[in-house]
């Protein structure tokens, strides 16, 4: 036998090796972020023209972006070229959380999770290009045209920044809806006909998701609401292609104890039948045989493998048969009690005498 001390050492060693894996995918990470902040920083300037440009179009002529604070020329692109760098390195990122995790699924599910991982990746930047081509222009030029008399229109780099990173985020987010879907109904968490008879809810929670991650105005809450139902409509058709499927061992053992039900039935009927045209065999026995018989059909339907079925010629009780029974059930048990006083009465005259 081996020693349980000699097998502490390989866990651990097993335990680290899992530790540096991780320490090498998340370098990896963090090394492609630099990469591309490095290629992105000379142009930190014009990815802010280009980012503020819907704005921009819709401001009055004349008016221009201001910078508040001291240092916000050079830390505005500076933070706008490490959030760009972030959003393009996702691919990559989920790329190694995938190979991170992938040895511990098995096969299909690798099969299956692939094309999800690539799904989420385009999802992400549909959003954000639905926020910038779509949202920015109705929204900018709503909140620029409802400007009172007399307002100049200038707004902060800064928190123009911080406004345009929730939308995207938002969006982003907000477009995994599918995937969400589909996990939930691939995990067995849900059915996809349940999740039909919930889209009142999900109407619902999508306007109030809008309202939480969204600017207070109603035409991003809206534009943010809609998609994220259609999409929702999306992910549970998409997700019948998901539905898990029982393993086939199980579904190999319950066959099997279906039959070992259904044969030990049958013996026991055989032997009632047995008993019953022999001679030889007392009643007790083919009580007792039918007895098993009794019991074994009762397990089987508490079980769930079979069902009772109710003769086809019952009928319940009318309310007069009922009281008709119910006199002789009385009649008899009076009888009963008639019987046994009689048959006391003579040992109480032998006590006397």
């Amino acid at each position: 036998m081996t020693n349980p001390e000699n097998n502490t050492p390989e866990e651990e060693m097993t335990f680290v090796h899992h530790l540096i894996e991780l320490r090498d995918r998340l370098l990896r990470m963090v090394l492609s972020v630099i990469v591309i902040f490095v290629a992105l920083f000379y142009f930190a300037n014009d990815l802010y023209s280009y980012l503020a440009g819907p704005l921009l179009k819709y401001m009055p002529e004349g008016s221009q972006m201001i910078a508040i604070d001291v240092a916000s020329p050079f830390l505005t692109p500076f933070k706008l070229t490490m959030y760009t760098s972030i959003f393009l390195a996702i691919p990559y990122i989920l790329y190694q959380l995938w190979h991170f995790v992938a040895p511990g699924l098995y096969e299909h599910e690798r099969k299956m999770a692939s094309p999800l991982i690539v799904a989420s990746s385009c999802l992400f930047y549909t959003g954000m290009a639905f926020a910038y081509y779509v949202v920015f222009p109705l929204v900018f030029g709503f909140l620029t045209g409802t400007a009172p008399e007399g307002v100049s229109v200038m707004t902060d780099i800064t928190r123009y920044l911080d406004f345009v990173i929730t939308i995207f985020f938002a969006f982003g987010i907000a477009f995994q809806v599918p995937i969400a879907t589909i996990l939930v109904v691939w995990t067995g968490m849900s059915t996809p006909e349940k999740l039909v008879t919930k889209r009142p809810f999900i109407v619902v929670g999508a306007f109030v998701i809008g309202m939480l991650l969204t600017p207070p105005d109603f035409i991003s809450q809206t534009l943010l609401a809609v998609p994220m139902w259609i999409l929702f409509e999306l992910g549970i058709l998409f997700s019948r292609f998901y539905i898990p499927k029982r393993n086939k061992e199980e579904d190999e053992n319950e066959e099997e104890e279906e039959e070992e039900e259904e044969n030990s039935i049958y013996n026991s009927e055989a032997a009632v039948a047995g008993t019953a045209g022999s001679g030889s065999v007392s009643d007790d026995a083919k009580d007792d045989a039918k007895d098993d018989a009794k019991d074994d059909a009762e397990d089987s339907n508490d079980s769930g493998h079979q069902e009772y079925e109710p003769d086809d010629d019952y009928r319940p009780l009318t309310d007069e048969e009922m009281d008709e029974e119910i006199d002789r059930i009385d009649a008899e048990m009076d009888a009963m009690m008639d019987e046994e006083d009689d048959s006391s009465e003579p040992d109480n005259k032998d006590d006397k005498s």
